[in-house]
Order: C-alpha cells, then sequence, then structure tokens
C-alpha cells in the first residue's frame, strides 16, 4: 500500500513538473490574452513583484502587480481595436524577446514598434524591458 501510495506521488509529481509553461509558452499566453484583452488570463502570468524598464535609460517604470494591472487595465479599455503583432521572437533561456507591431493603442490609427525583453520565473513574468524606436 506504501510503495502503491509512493508510485502515485512520483507520477503526479512528473506529471505537474512536465506540465509546466516553458517561458515562450507564458509569454504567448500573454500575448494572448492582451489581444483579447482579457485582463485576468493577461495578469494570470504576471509575477506579484514584476518590473518593467526602460532599456534606455534603465529606469523602472513600473512596479509590482497592482501598478501593472491598472496600467494594462487602463490600456484595454482605451483602446478597443488594440492588437499586437509579433514580428520576431527569440527564446534564449528564461528570456523571450518580443519585437512587436502594435495597432490601435489608445484609438490611435498610428501604429507603434517596440522591442520587449520578458524574463519568466516558475510560469510568472518577472520583469520586463522595453525598446523604443528613436524617433
Amino acid at each position: 500500500m506504501i510503495k502503491s501510495l509512493l508510485t502515485l506521488c512520483l507520477f503526479l509529481t512528473l506529471v505537474s513538473l512536465s506540465a509546466q509553461m516553458t517561458p515562450e509558452e507564458v509569454v504567448q499566453k500573454q500575448l494572448e490574452s492582451y489581444n483579447n484583452r482579457d485582463i485576468e488570463g493577461f495578469m494570470s502570468v504576471i509575477d506579484e513583484n514584476v518590473t518593467m524598464h526602460d532599456f534606455t535609460t534603465g529606469e523602472i517604470t513600473l512596479e509590482g502587480y497592482d501598478a501593472c494591472k491598472k496600467v494594462y487595465s487602463d490600456l484595454l479599455e482605451a483602446s478597443p481595436k488594440l492588437h499586437s503583432k509579433i514580428l520576431t521572437r527569440t527564446v534564449f533561456d528564461n528570456k523571450v524577446i518580443d519585437h512587436e507591431y502594435i495597432t490601435g493603442r489608445k484609438g490611435s490609427d498610428t501604429p507603434i514598434e517596440l522591442v520587449l525583453i520578458y524574463e519568466v520565473h516558475r510560469e510568472k513574468i518577472t520583469k520586463m524591458t522595453v525598446l523604443r524606436k528613436q524617433e
């Protein structure tokens, strides 16, 4: 009986480990939720201590789960046609680097391009670094 329980526990542990999302899957879920304007899905992969950084200055521009939810809730509400298309994606260890082409941001017809570097730990995005094109 004990051997059976130990075998079952080992099996469940292995299933649990294999069921974990890769960093790319985490970022893809965040992107799909963003495009579907689904704030709960978006936030489901955001760490409670998430930070967002400006690549050029190194400045922290957003800090914490609540601040992130507020910023993205407001953005999604103000952007009924918001859509991000990935132009290129590079995955390197726990980092995902997306070159994004975004349309419909805050009702604007002017598309923007960004490079976002996501750091993922334990199926949560812990850090986002944003690189904007110099105009």
